[in-house]
């Protein structure tokens, strides 16, 4: 059922007539017939005869013109900005899309259909003012149109922060924030109920696939984690997200990881985890050190013939430079001035 709903609309461009034009005959051609109403009205009231039949015509076809057929052509004038498109349908069929900056007529009967009109779901451009603000008659139709325009700009996706669990089970908190832009506007109109929201469940659900592939933080410098491996991460999430919303004709331009942590459950405990993981790391360094330069210093006085020190003594000044060089305080020298044995 879902491959037919894909593959059955098919987006396709219509081009719009003229708006400007079609204003301007439109509106001649209501003064036009209003004229043509009075003098019927004027001639058939002084009842001159002859032309009886032609005065009721003009009158009708004034009367029918001026009150009908012009308000509804007015109906069929589009505007539209840069990057945004009007989906049309005709009797519930779709219509076409119209596309491009400028001053538009169609069909008057078409009805522009977008289910995210007024939505401001977890986006930054595309909060949109309600129709009911407006009072006037004429502004609130305006509006109204307005709000079913489907912007083609790129807009942003700042879901909420969410708890998941990474692979080795830790709990954590990650937000992300998606770029993405409309590029198949039938898709996005009838292929799914909202697009909008249709977008926001499927980062959430492709975060969830990729958290769970990858431990918060690693120790092996070739593991890749969640904090270490940032770009690549975003990276997967951005091919996640697509695949998910290809049916709902939408891009995703990229997609970054803005918040990262541990629960607030388990962050204490972590933060000591990376402490002792810090600590041990610097002792490892330190002694490595301490050991080079003990054996630099034993080598340097053997080969110098500065002192001979049989492997007792060799042991204790091994212990006394180590306890120098790898303790944590200070070390408080003691002047021997007698003999060394």
């Amino acid at each position: 059922m879902t491959g037919r709903v894909q593959t059955s609309i098919e987006e396709k461009y219509i081009n719009g007539a003229s708006g400007m034009a079609m204003l301007v005959f439109n509106t001649l051609m209501i003064i036009a017939t209003v004229a043509a109403f009075t003098l019927g009205i004027v001639k058939l009231s002084t009842g001159e005869g002859g032309y009886f039949a032609l005065w009721l015509t003009l009158v009708i076809v004034g009367a029918v013109y001026y009150s009908i057929i012009g308000p509804v052509l007015y109906i069929g004038l589009k505007i539209l900005k840069p990057n945004e498109a009007l989906v049309l349908t005709l009797f519930g069929k779709y219509y076409g899309t119209l596309k491009g900056d400028g001053f538009f007529f169609v069909n008057p009967f078409v009805t522009a259909v977008n289910p995210a009109a007024g939505s401001s779901t977890a986006t930054s451009a595309s909060v949109e003012k309600p129709a009911a603000a407006i009072t006037a008659t004429g502004a609130s139709i305006n509006m109204g149109l307005l709000n079913k325009k489907i912007s083609l700009k790129a807009m942003t996706l700042d879901n909420e922060k969410q708890k998941i669990n990474d692979q080795l089970g830790n709990p954590i908190v990650i937000g992300i924030v998606v770029i993405w832009r409309v590029v198949n506007t039938a898709k996005a109109v009838f292929n799914v109920d909202h697009y909008k929201e249709y977008l926001s469940i499927q980062c959430d659900s492709a975060l969830r696939d990729i958290v769970r592939m990858y431990p918060y933080d690693s120790t092996n410098d070739s593991e890749k984690s969640l904090r270490g491996s940032g770009k690549e991460i975003a990276e997967k999430l951005k091919e996640e997200v697509q695949a998910k919303v290809e049916i709902a004709g939408l891009e995703i331009i990229e997609a970054k990881i803005t918040h990262l942590s541990y629960s607030t459950e388990i962050a204490a405990a972590m933060l000591q985890r990376q402490q002792a993981s810090a600590i041990i790391d610097a002792r490892q360094m330190i002694v490595e050190g301490a050991v080079g330069m003990v054996e630099m210093a034993l080598s340097k006085l053997t080969d110098h013939n500065i002192v001979n020190l049989d492997d007792e003594r060799k042991a204790a000044m091994v212990s006394n430079l180590l306890v120098v060089l790898c303790g944590n305080k200070d070390a408080q020298p003691i002047v021997n001035s007698g003999s060394i044995y």
